[in-house]
């Protein structure tokens, strides 16, 4: 019965480290992710991911929740998870084999927002919540956000250091609110 959650919980905890560490994401100034970097990633979405199954499994045998938010769950899920890979892959194609310069993202919502990628990632950890339905999966969920809304307003402030013409209104992770 709780197939669709964990089947969506281990997607999402193994995409992110994956497709940012390994595939073809982060490349810092040419350099990509440092192994330490790359295993902090991936032990943080294994031990959330581990823990949101094994609440999956405590839940079993309880009421279910009077409002199945299963449905609007997986369409949000897969909203954020395809989101979060094209922006991902915007961000990847920035810079030509051996330029190290910063550039300035553009396409998809990176004109409306500065990190679009944050937003959708957070999308699909509201996913996870709704088929989830679980206060661990909301409590995770709401902590992530405001990691990555912190995140986002630290990248808006290295912006705003390193390009004089960097727009000062651009909001930083959701389209016309922030």
């Amino acid at each position: 019965e709780h197939a669709i959650e964990c089947f969506s919980v281990l997607v999402f905890g193994l995409k992110s480290p994956v497709s940012q560490s390994v595939l073809f994401v982060h490349r810092f100034g040419g350099s990509g992710v440092t192994l330490d970097t790359a295993f902090t990633i991936s032990l943080s979405y294994f031990l959330s991911t581990v823990t949101m199954i094994y609440a999956q499994h405590l839940s079993e045998g309880l009421p279910e929740p009077s409002i199945d938010l299963k449905y609007v769950g997986v369409g949000l899920f897969l909203l954020g998870i395809g989101g979060n890979f094209y922006h991902h892959y915007i961000l990847s194609t920035l810079r030509k084999t051996g330029e190290k310069e910063y550039k300035i993202p553009n396409g998809g919502l990176f004109n409306l927002v500065i990190c679009p990628h944050y937003f959708f990632e957070v999308l699909g950890f509201v996913g996870v919540s709704c088929i989830a339905q679980t206060v661990y999966s909301v409590c995770y969920t709401t902590g992530a956000a405001l990691y990555l809304i912190g995140r986002s307003y630290a990248t808006r402030t290295w912006y705003l250091s390193k390009f004089e013409d960097f727009p000062k209104d651009k909001k930083v992770m959701i389209p016309f609110i922030l």
